[in-house]
């Protein structure tokens, strides 16, 4: 039997897209994507690069060359509005720029944002100019973090780290402990705490640390979330992930 074809009919407005490029060996950055995303107007859509264990230099540069591949594969042929790759140690490594240009070959005309990108624009957004920075990182990565900071020109007052190189690892960090750790950070002189790593489970504890240690908390994934929703047009107040979401 011959069907009877009906024509369709087509939605006319659709939410802002955003395309999230993430590690494949990341266990946290979706869910605390979705986490915050989920309830507001905005769609999120996901692709994974590989990545390479240890966590060094070397290893993060091989992510470069995957770049314009992995964000033309994010809905082909569809306009995304704002494209978050997210590796923190990746951005310093490979550089804003490079990594601009990559994804613009790819999704033309988009808005672009990193882990340590957006926590600049946030830090500096929040008036803040000294801080202390707890990472996971190994030594070599540590470095061009604290390299980084300075550059632009935030002096970092004090420097923790879990000296761990497997970013699966890095995911497998228990919060609880986590939030002890960064509690009991040196921070009296410091104005806010930066957590970097987009794989360390930090974004759901972020408002326990703040009011124990009187600071404003920034990490990675909360900065690149809070820099992507704004770039699509969100800047109301979110609770429950620390004072730069409620300032928004």
């Amino acid at each position: 039997m011959k069907p009877n074809y009906i024509k369709p009919k087509f939605k006319k407005e659709f939410n802002p897209k955003i395309g999230l490029i993430t590690l494949s060996t990341d266990l946290t950055m979706e869910s605390d994507f979705y986490s915050i995303i989920n309830n507001l107007p905005i769609d999120v859509f996901v692709n994974r690069i590989k990545n390479y264990n240890p966590l060094t230099k070397e290893n993060l540069l091989k992510m470069y060359d995957q770049l314009e591949s992995v964000t033309k594969d994010i809905l082909p042929n569809e306009k995304i509005n704002t494209i978050a790759y997210g590796c923190t140690s990746g951005t310093i490594a490979i550089g804003k720029e490079k990594i601009k240009e990559k994804i613009q070959i790819a999704k033309p005309g988009c808005y672009i944002t990193t882990p340590i990108t957006s926590a600049i624009k946030a830090i500096n957004k929040m008036r803040i100019k000294k801080i202390s920075i707890f990472t996971p990182y190994p030594d070599s990565v540590n470095k061009s973090v604290f390299e980084y900071f300075s550059k632009e020109k935030i002096e970092v007052l004090s420097f923790s780290s879990f000296n761990l190189d497997s970013d699966l690892e890095i995911g497998k960090v228990d919060p609880n402990y986590l939030l002890e750790v960064l509690t009991k950070m040196e921070t009296s002189n410091a104005e806010g705490l930066f957590v970097s790593c987009t794989a360390l489970p930090v974004l759901k504890i972020i408002d326990q640390v703040e009011a124990k240690i009187k600071k404003t908390v920034f990490s990675s994934n909360q900065t690149l979330i809070w820099d992507s929703i704004r770039s699509v047009g969100y800047n109301s107040s979110i609770e429950g992930y620390g004072k730069l979401f409620r300032n928004n």
